[in-house]
């Protein structure tokens, strides 16, 4: 059995975007298969935003941050749910991974000229992303480029994988039986801890 931390990356906290469908989901067949399971739900988290890079590595983290970074270090697999806005994740979703993922937690402090250890390893991910345009498009046009760039230059920097990549598209317009088969789909992953 693993830890799963599901982040919730939705900027709304109202629980009724198919983002928090899809996590609640995941969730129930997670502990359906009696896996531990915790969730963040970062838009019900008081953070400041980073201004500069000298408080990113030296500045200490507030207390919400500190308390999901606990979480974070807990956790076998990461579970990362968010909308696409704009191209990208939500600002206050960037901001959290910004202030959570920090040098001595995330990365380890560098040394001049060279990258800090990764600190993040033995940890494996699951990025779901909702988006309004179709999903083919984004990964044909976009080449999936945000989705990336979280898995890249941010997971994969922090040691975590493998990191696996689920895109639902054309939320908006999806009727009940294609948004069924995406909550079946995230359910399958929950269940089997991917």
């Amino acid at each position: 059995m693993k830890r799963i931390l599901i982040i919730q990356g939705h900027p709304h906290a109202g629980g009724t975007h198919f983002c928090h469908a899809l996590a609640s989901e995941y969730a129930r067949a997670a502990a359906e298969a009696g896996h531990d399971l915790r969730t963040l739900d970062v838009a019900r988290m008081a953070f400041p935003l980073l201004r500069d890079a000298a408080d990113w590595q030296k500045g200490e983290p507030c207390e919400a941050i500190r308390e999901a970074q606990n979480l974070i270090a807990w956790a076998d697999h990461l579970v990362i749910v968010f909308p696409l806005w704009l191209g990208d994740m939500p600002a206050l979703l960037k901001g959290f991974f910004e202030q959570a993922l920090r040098p001595g937690f995330a990365i380890g402090k560098a040394k001049s000229g060279s990258l800090g250890k990764k600190l993040l390893v033995k940890k494996s991910a699951r990025i779901i992303v909702t988006m309004g345009m179709p999903a083919f498009f984004y990964r044909i046009y976009y080449r999936a480029h945000s989705v990336k760039s979280l898995k890249r230059n941010i997971l994969d920097f922090c040691g975590v994988s493998p990191v696996r990549t689920s895109i639902v598209g054309t939320v908006e317009s999806k009727a009940a039986e294609h948004r069924d088969e995406w909550l079946e789909k995230v359910a399958l992953m929950g269940f089997r801890a991917t």
